[in-house]
């Protein structure tokens, strides 16, 4: 597997957004934020493409705000 600039990129992009959205569930008990940030940090370990690696995350990311408590 090989990483390009973009990828990592994302991965650090996302697992941050994931970070900050399981970090805020976690203090409001917003158990959705909790499980999209949790998402958020996980699944760029297993997504080796980068434009599959970004859709993903824009629509979990999306999530976060279309599914708020």
């Amino acid at each position: 597997m090989s990483f390009t600039t973009a990828n990592l990129l994302g991965q650090i992009l996302f697992g941050a957004i994931g970070f900050g959205a399981f970090l805020y569930g976690k203090k409001q008990g917003a158990f959705r934020a909790m499980i999209l940030g949790a998402a958020l940090m996980a699944y760029p370990y297993f997504v080796p493409d980068t434009l599959i690696l970004y859709s993903i995350g824009i629509l979990l990311t999306l999530g976060l705000f279309i599914f708020r408590d």
